[in-house]
């Protein structure tokens, strides 16, 4: 965990460049705006206190006429305040929705970037874990934001308070004398000194108590993340788990998961229950307590009602503001325990190169040239646990040239993952070829939208013609998903292993690369028509050069070199 000048630094390096953005003329005034009615929000609760002494004391002398005046003024500072209030809260909102847009989309930018999404699950670093990003985006940035102005709007306005109404209570407080006997000592002001002890008690206490509040927050809001993610996890692979019957393991894993969610509740609840505790005390005793220490002065004809209920109410005013750290113990424990685990992301990205160097050092190089090739020189792949799995591998691959990966098809993974970027633990240098180099995995991503666009993926419909997209369904053995083109769905679960891996040929066919990378692209076709696929994308792609992983051993006849890893 950070410490905490740590932290607030961190916090300010993450939060400040929203304040500096291209919209920041709009940000700085609606901040401005804020303050502007947080101070009116101020003045309406001194002009209440003083309406209170007011009326009491109006009730006091029975005067009806001044019963009425307060009548009106009370109309007066409803109105205004209402409109404050709502202003207030309006702009409070759009602020909060502005950041957190702009942090969202500068996290997203820096997540899912050149592979930074894949590389950075590889990445374990017990200081920096980054564990559920989706979750840190979705649901902490939020949290960072809108917390974040809530709790600074609450300081100031605090503050502000506190200033306000030191003042106020100084003057009601006058003078008292404690008599010792041989020496009478005045003391001035001292409603004030009692809010100051009474709050700075109450701050201690409430702060000792509530400092488990953090880690059990913490812990809570990762457990819970964990468990969405079991739920995404088994649902995605529904039919998987379906094939193999695996319910039961399943429901246990599931029931694990929230066993883990369980056990940060309880201690959440144990952790919250202390605070309550002391808090329900502490409004409680706020509300008499200022009552009763001035209510002698009012006995003995010092002080009339009205100043009796203004000094209550600035006594609680003050306190109230004193105690902005234990009325928010648990808002700011829930803010920092998100800021730290966006931040945690935010490092892991920024820190994504140092960490592949301090894994390996002599990692794999990867260049661009001009040259219509792909070269490997003395290229050298290892595991994350450090076992080499491919050394001195010297190839050179020309355009148009077709080549057949065989061996171990899990190492032929990791090497068809170093050409495109996303392995870089090794050794060696790999030169790429200045045309783009496209991957076709053994399941392609569809989005979830319309069936023409998964397909068009990572390009626009509006960049694929009709008649071509119908054609290379045909040709795919596809014809009869047409007239889905335009339908919404969750391709992903909606269509069998098979059918995706031939929209994964149209999406290849569409692109028409001059450099691709099967792998396993098409194992769960049968022999039949998988030597069929191959021979389309040779067909259709003439001059492009093709690196095949695939366990069809008739496919050897389209190659004209071999791998053996």
């Amino acid at each position: 965990m950070l410490t905490q000048n740590g932290f607030l630094s961190q916090f300010f390096q993450l939060a400040s460049p929203f304040w500096h953005s291209e919209e920041k003329t709009k940000i700085r005034q609606l901040t401005f705006m804020l303050f502007v009615l947080t101070l009116f929000q101020i003045i309406i609760a001194v002009v209440i206190t003083e309406w209170s002494a007011d009326l009491f004391n109006a009730l006091e002398n029975r005067s009806m006429s001044g019963v009425l005046t307060q009548i009106g003024m009370i109309v007066l500072i409803f109105v205004a305040n209402i409109g404050v209030t709502v202003t207030h809260f309006k702009i409070k909102r759009t602020l909060q929705l502005d950041w957190r847009h702009w942090l969202t989309s500068h996290l997203i930018s820096q997540w899912m970037t050149d592979g930074r999404h894949y590389l950075v699950t590889h990445i374990q670093n017990p200081n920096s874990a980054h564990d559920n990003p989706d979750g840190r985006i979705a649901e902490d940035v939020r949290i960072a934001t809108e917390s974040a102005i809530d709790l600074c709007h609450s300081l100031i306005f605090c503050m502000l308070l506190l200033v306000s109404f030191t003042k106020i209570l100084w003057t009601l407080s006058g003078k008292i004398t404690i008599n010792l006997g041989v020496v009478e000592i005045p003391i001035y002001g001292h409603l004030v000194w009692l809010a100051m002890c009474y709050a700075a008690a109450a701050s201690v206490i409430g702060w000792w108590i509530g400092q488990p509040l953090t880690k059990a927050t913490n812990t809570r809001q990762n457990v819970e993340a964990n468990f969405r993610f079991g739920l995404v996890n088994a649902r995605e692979n529904s039919l998987a788990i379906a094939l193999v019957h695996g319910e039961k393991t399943e429901q246990h894993r599931c029931q694990h998961l929230f066993g883990d969610i369980i056990t940060a509740w309880q201690s959440q609840t144990l952790a919250s229950s202390h605070i309550l505790m002391f808090t329900s005390g502490h409004s409680v005793l706020l509300m008499a307590f200022p009552i009763l220490i001035s209510s002698p002065r009012f006995v003995l004809g010092s002080i009339s009602l009205g100043g009796l209920m203004q000094s209550a109410q600035a006594f609680q005013q003050m306190a109230m503001a004193l105690s902005w750290p234990v009325d928010n113990m648990a808002k700011i424990a829930e803010w920092r325990a998100s800021v730290e685990r966006v931040l945690s992301l935010v490092n892991a990205l920024d820190k994504l190169e140092d960490e592949i160097e301090k894994r390996d050092p002599h990692h794999v190089r990867r260049t661009k040239t001009d040259m219509p090739f792909l070269w490997l020189h003395d290229l050298a792949i290892m595991r994350l646990d450090g076992m080499v799995c491919v050394e001195k591998l010297d190839i050179k691959v020309k355009a148009g040239e077709r080549i057949l990966v065989a061996g171990n098809a899990f190492t032929g993974s990791k090497l068809f993952k170093a050409i495109i970027g996303f392995w870089p633990w090794g050794q060696g240098e790999i030169e790429l070829p200045p045309d783009e180099i496209v991957f076709v995995p053994p399941r392609p991503y569809l989005p979830m939208g319309t069936l023409r666009a998964a397909i068009c993926y990572p390009l626009s419909v509006d960049e694929i013609e009709q008649t071509k997209l119908e054609s290379k369904l045909q040709d795919v053995g596809l014809g009869e998903l047409i007239k889905n083109l335009d339908i919404q769905d969750n391709w992903y679960l909606s269509l069998s292993r098979e059918q995706q891996q031939r929209l994964g040929a149209v999406r290849l066919l569409l692109q028409h690369p001059k450099w691709v990378l099967l792998q396993q692209a098409f194992d769960s076709l049968d022999a039949d028509d998988e030597m069929a696929m191959l021979r389309l994308i040779c067909r259709e792609l003439p001059h492009a050069a093709i690196l095949t992983i695939t366990h069809e051993s008739r496919a050897v006849g389209f190659y004209e070199r071999k791998i053996m890893l």
